[in-house]
């Protein structure tokens, strides 16, 4: 536990912990730090908005709608209470009354029971980033403000996390096909009610914010009692400075010595790594969110010798090290539809001629001939994606390979996108000094 109280970070000239309500003008000012966008205009894509309808995320819909017009609001319905429907309607209208554009995205695949919390999160990210890619939208905002900072930290530090996990949330968290931007982060979850008050907005209270069984509603209670919210947001901040300067360091690092293939497989050189390398490297090879123990991966390299971790094989192949997916961890097979993710690491490309009826995704396997694996040894080959049928592999396109009465198979493709990649150009605020 941390005693005594520390002086007041302060962003954009005011208190991050302000209570006071949040100016357009100070949300465009730090937006111009987060850029660039798009011009504001109609003929380009617009700038998404996750908006869930309470406090936070409706208070960034209402400023971001004097930083820019082009703008469109995604409200996720995840249907796990009686009310959240009618709610999510009645976020919609607010939102149209701002002058935004908005759509409804209705989950109807969840279910009550276990670990719901973070299903529900992967469902809304999924159901997110598909919407922007419909649209063609490149950045979405994000409600989280300085108290989730400051409570993210906090969490990750009693779970023992490293200096990477105290580095919180990135102002810029960079997906493969999206930017994740929070500007809120230096304004304070009681400002931007207040914001909301001041302008006679209405906002929906989740009453699972008020549910003291969740750990982060605990800690929230607790925070706000002992005052250390500033305290968090700036150990936060600081050791993301620190992160992003290791991002770099591996990105070197990286480029010197490691060749990552499209197939999935990432050669390492005959020296293996450091330790926070590997570690990122095992984490991408996997489709893992998290990295696997620094304890273990230090054990890994220690030792020198082919082992399985975290889902993946290190291999002596050649006189290299290289890291393949092992087979066993292989996601079950899937239907295979355009844009399926197999794996949390391919994306499927499929035209829409070939015919989809018992189509499915899984990994290749043994028993390819050694001609169709062009010399590739078969532990190789065997954690490739491939298309099945009626159980029966009917193709492995980064072999080149199609069954004969499958050609319009030709066309299809895989692309490897892991769920995280090896290194990060995410962005985190710079501290800002005392007045």
């Amino acid at each position: 536990m941390v005693s005594g109280r520390v002086s007041a970070p302060v962003l954009f000239g005011r208190d991050v912990f302000s209570d006071q309500p949040v100016s357009p003008a100070s949300f465009a000012q730090c937006m111009a730090q987060l850029g660039p966008f798009f011009p504001d205009q109609s003929d380009y894509p617009p700038v998404a908005m996750a908006v869930s309808g309470g406090g936070d995320s409706l208070c960034l819909a209402w400023l971001a709608s004097f930083w820019r017009k082009n703008l469109l609001a995604l409200v996720v319905d995840h249907g796990l209470r009686p009310e959240s429907g009618q709610e999510a309607h009645q976020t919609v209208a607010r939102l149209r009354t701002m002058g935004i554009s908005a759509r409804l995205l209705a989950l109807t695949d969840l279910k009550k029971g276990s670990a719901i919390a973070h299903r529900a999160r992967n469902a809304r990210y999924a159901s997110l980033i598909t919407a922007c890619q419909e649209h063609g939208c490149t950045d979405i905002l994000l409600g989280h403000q300085a108290d989730d900072l400051a409570e993210t930290v906090w969490m990750r530090q009693n779970a023992g996390s490293g200096p990477e996990g105290l580095a919180g949330m990135g102002w810029i968290t960079v997906r493969p096909d999206i930017r994740l931007i929070r500007p809120l982060l230096g304004f304070s979850r009681q400002a931007l009610r207040n914001t909301l008050r001041e302008a006679h907005i209405k906002w929906v209270d989740d009453p699972s914010n008020q549910d003291q069984r969740a750990e982060r509603v605990r800690l929230r209670y607790m925070l706000q009692k002992n005052d250390q919210r500033a305290h968090f947001w700036q150990l936060g901040m600081q050791l993301g400075q620190r992160r992003m300067q290791k991002e770099h360091e591996r990105a070197a690092q990286l480029a010197r010595q490691v060749v990552m293939y499209p197939e999935g497989w990432a050669n390492l050189g005959a020296e293996l790594p450091e330790v926070d390398v590997l570690s990122a490297l095992v984490r991408s090879i996997g489709g893992a969110e998290y990295p696997p123990a620094q304890s273990a991966v230090a054990r890994l390299k220690k030792m020198g010798a082919e082992a399985t971790l975290a889902g993946v094989q290190l291999l002596w192949h050649e006189q290299q090290w290289v890291l393949v997916r092992e087979e066993a961890a292989m996601a079950a097979a899937v239907q295979a539809e355009n844009g399926t993710v197999w794996d949390n690491r391919f994306v499927l490309r499929l035209p829409a001629s070939v015919q989809k009826e018992g189509l499915m995704v899984a990994g290749a396997g043994y028993g390819l001939e050694r001609k169709i694996r062009n010399g590739l040894q078969a532990r190789f080959c065997a954690v490739l994606p491939a298309l099945w049928r009626k159980g029966k592999r009917v193709a492995v396109p980064h072999l080149n390979w199609v069954a004969d009465d499958e050609p319009d198979l030709y066309a299809a493709a895989f692309i490897f996108r892991p769920a995280v990649s090896v290194t990060s150009s995410s962005v985190y605020g710079v501290v800002a000094q005392d007045s």
